[in-house]
């Protein structure tokens, strides 16, 4: 499976990279004006977005992605500090398929990705 992942933290990508790269293909993007050509040069099967980016917000994107008849079928997870539930229900009616909060751990990371997982 094809993941991309959007976080302008390096820390952040890395960590996610080093979870996922050994079952997944894994594309790392640190720079949030760079998301949407990113998406449509991989077209991955999951993306992995961050919200609170400088340029262009999480939202916008995810809103850009699900929009789009080319990539409206990708899972989009929005990974986020903003926890609270308004923050999340945010998300998901912008269109989010899941949440994962930040901090996040390992397995947390790996359930949520499973649950996109195509057999």
């Amino acid at each position: 499976m094809k993941i991309l992942a959007i976080d302008d933290s390096k820390s952040i990508l890395g960590f996610i990279g080093s979870i996922l790269e050994s079952e997944h293909e894994i594309v790392l993007c640190n720079e949030s004006n760079l998301a949407e050509e990113e998406i449509s040069r991989n077209i991955p099967d999951l993306i992995l977005l961050d919200v609170v980016m400088p340029e262009k917000s999480g939202y916008e994107i995810l809103r850009k992605v699900k929009r789009n008849a080319a990539t409206k079928h990708i899972p989009v997870v929005l990974v986020s500090s903003k926890k609270e539930s308004s923050d999340i229900n945010w998300g998901k009616k912008q269109g989010a398929d899941d949440y994962l909060p930040k901090p996040f751990t390992e397995v947390q990371l790996l359930e949520t990705v499973t649950k996109f997982v195509t057999s």
